[in-house]
């Protein structure tokens, strides 16, 4: 295996065969969180850095708060799969991605460590900090790959990244009644809230169907914003919630 400079002071390095050069010159501009969702982190970095799993990451943070670097930030890591964001379809040309290890499924989701919180905070900044990455631009692999994925799940505490200066959030608009919309519903109103997960980044027609690309897109917009409840329906809190990210972005972004 090669040898390299951490960019991170404070990760070792376990170098990944699985990388390569940023393609057509492309910049990072994302900053993408997994968790593992294999039985251990040992399993998990070990699968990262065979050449048979054609599959890497720059980073894996352990439970324990240590954090390993397999690939350097200046190349592109095989992290985000088939993924979207903002049209941009080569997500692992423009972005960094870091696997947090859980268990995921196989453990009933369990929470994350603070420890491993703590560690991994300090290390996003340091990413952020490099690559001039924007708030909005920290995103869960469900975010860029709501068809395939759902990591870093609904367990995962953005409020206190967000707390930390990593990344972006409200508080979500508490559930109540009112309209909503599902599967199936179709009208002006449904295009409404296209636009808006599209305006924000998400990738979804704007056809005011709500078919299962969108349902697929408010399950994800909501285990990353609105956790407390992840069924696929927009109701007024999720759509509340939706509209007050897009009015606290820089005026320039919307």
């Amino acid at each position: 295996m090669r040898a390299f400079e951490p960019d991170h002071l404070r990760a070792d390095v376990h170098s990944s065969p699985n990388s390569g050069p940023r393609k057509d010159g492309k910049r990072v501009s994302f900053l993408v969180l997994h968790y593992t969702g294999m039985e251990t982190g040992e399993a998990a970095e070990s699968w990262l850095t065979n050449p048979q799993s054609e599959v890497s990451a720059h980073y894996i943070v352990h439970e324990d708060g240590r954090i390993v670097q397999m690939v350097p930030e200046s190349e592109r890591a095989w992290h985000a799969g088939q993924s979207s964001w903002k049209g941009e379809t080569d997500i692992n040309s423009s972005s960094v991605g870091i696997e947090i290890v859980n268990g995921g499924p196989l453990f009933d989701f369990p929470g994350f460590a603070e420890p491993q919180i703590d560690a991994l905070i300090d290390l996003c900044k340091g990413i952020v900090s490099r690559h001039g990455i924007r708030p909005e631009a920290v995103l869960a692999h469900s975010d860029i790959a709501p068809a395939r994925k759902i990591d870093p799940g609904e367990k995962f505490p953005w409020r206190i990244l967000y707390d930390a200066g990593v990344g972006h959030w409200v508080s979500p608009s508490p559930i109540r009644g009112g309209r909503f919309f599902s599967l199936g519903d179709q009208g002006q109103p449904v295009e409404a809230l296209q636009s808006m997960l599209a305006l924000y980044g998400y990738c979804v027609p704007i056809d005011g169907v709500f078919g299962t690309t969108t349902e697929l897109g408010i399950l994800a917009f909501q285990r990353h914003f609105r956790p407390a409840k992840v069924d696929g329906v927009a109701d007024m809190s999720t759509i509340e919630t939706l509209h007050r990210l897009l009015s606290a972005l820089p005026a320039l972004t919307v």
